[in-house]
């Protein structure tokens, strides 16, 4: 019964910020390593970046600096936080686990549009 519930996102302007969050149920959230991916329109589904559970961190190169993912161990949360958002950004963006026999789970998915 795992489940990823993702809130947040929306609409904002270039160089707006957004925080997206993604509540994960169903395993010890503690022990697991979460990411975030990203879909745009046409295009194929992107890592955006992970976390560890010792809270490493890793970025794409084009979010590099503008965003950071961060976990709430107490709240089996996970978050996006993004700044300096460009038109660029905008896509559909997924939060994801891997569990350790290779089944992997998606949240439902929130919107991100960034536009003037």
């Amino acid at each position: 019964q795992v489940q990823l519930v993702q809130s947040g996102g929306g609409l904002v302007q270039p160089g707006g910020s957004l925080r997206l969050s993604c509540e994960v149920s169903g395993i010890i959230f503690s022990w697991a390593s979460m990411d975030w991916y990203r879909q745009a329109p046409g295009k194929q589904r992107d890592l955006v970046a992970d976390i560890t559970d010792r809270g490493n961190t890793n970025y794409a190169d084009s979010v590099k600096g503008r965003f950071t993912i961060s976990r709430d161990n107490a709240k089996n949360t996970v978050y996006l936080q993004m700044n300096s958002l460009r038109p660029e950004d905008t896509a559909v963006y997924y939060c994801h686990y891997r569990n350790f026999v290779g089944v992997e789970y998606w949240g439902q998915g929130t919107q991100v549009t960034v536009s003037s």
